[in-house]
């Protein structure tokens, strides 16, 4: 069960829930930053067969607070109650979706990763594709027994702001924004208050990681594409941020898929970052990548 790949495509999940539904449990990270009922309505109106919903601001963060980002990681007391309430138990084999492109599912992957729980997947292109694969929707909320809660001391594999700062300053760490460009340079931002970027990171956008189906690409054209943005760093050494701590767990996931596993997430990311005032940011055009690659 641990050596589950990161990815499950839309007919596989189908036929393992005909198989065994209740050692599975899917769920539905829908979520629009614009609009955080948005994904509880898609939910309403109609989700895969036994899927439960998470709501990113209550279930997959902590409370945002004057020095937090965005989305601050939650208490890992929290998120054990959460999976609880879940009925996530240690043989349970947990598989996330959202709209399409990833980035909330891989958030709720990675606290499931992050807390101890291997057994984990995303699917790959998310409701669009099981749409596409003419797979049936159901408006049913299951009910789910809950289960022994699995306390856990902490998150693995995150770093703090202060640690990215000391990070940088050493030269110990690759950071990696997974913002769009134009947020990255400072142009066009709509969400934080100070445009820009943390003085130092690279820039990998996550729609680099997908074809245009909203899939992920094949494991050997993303290892190319990061081994590019990494520049000869170790993944070990790779550290991955955004705006808030959510979209960077897609490149987390992307990686794994690529075979480069090891990198680490900056939780707080640039809108903890910003929190302080006398902390640098960068602006300016980033560094084009190579067109096509």
């Amino acid at each position: 069960m641990n050596d589950l790949p990161p990815l499950i495509d839309a007919r596989a999940l189908a036929q393992l829930l005909r198989d065994d539904d209740d050692a599975v449990l899917v769920v539905d990270c829908r979520f629009d930053l614009a609009d955080t009922a948005w994904g509880q309505r898609g939910y309403d109106a109609g989700h895969l067969p036994g899927a439960v919903y998470a709501h990113l601001d209550r279930d997959l963060s902590g409370p945002v607070t004057p020095v937090t980002g965005r989305h601050p990681l939650p208490s890992p007391a929290a998120f054990a109650s959460t999976l609880a309430a879940w009925g996530v138990t240690p043989a349970t084999r947990v598989v996330a979706y959202d709209q399409g492109p990833g980035a909330y599912a891989a958030r709720c992957r990675w606290l499931l990763g992050a807390s101890g729980h291997a057994a984990a997947q995303v699917l790959d292109g998310g409701l669009a594709a099981w749409q596409a694969a003419g797979l049936p929707l159901t408006t049913d909320t299951p009910v789910r027994r809950p289960a022994a809660r699995r306390d856990f001391a902490a998150f693995d594999g995150w770093l703090t702001t202060d640690d990215v700062a000391a990070g940088l300053r050493d030269g110990a760490i690759h950071l990696v924004d997974a913002r769009p460009a134009d947020r990255f340079a400072g142009r066009n931002e709509t969400i934080d208050p100070v445009p820009g970027r943390v003085p130092g990171a690279g820039n990998h956008p996550v729609a680099r990681n997908l074809g245009a189906d909203g899939r992920f690409l094949p494991a050997a054209q993303l290892a190319e594409r990061w081994r590019e943005t990494l520049r000869g760093a170790s993944p070990d050494a790779a550290v991955m941020m955004c705006g808030s701590g959510v979209t960077a767990c897609h490149n987390l996931l992307a990686l794994e898929v690529a075979g480069l596993p090891g990198a680490r997430l900056y939780a707080g990311s640039y809108s903890e970052w910003i929190r302080d005032p006398a902390r640098p940011v960068a602006t300016g055009e980033p560094k084009l990548l190579r067109s096509g690659a």
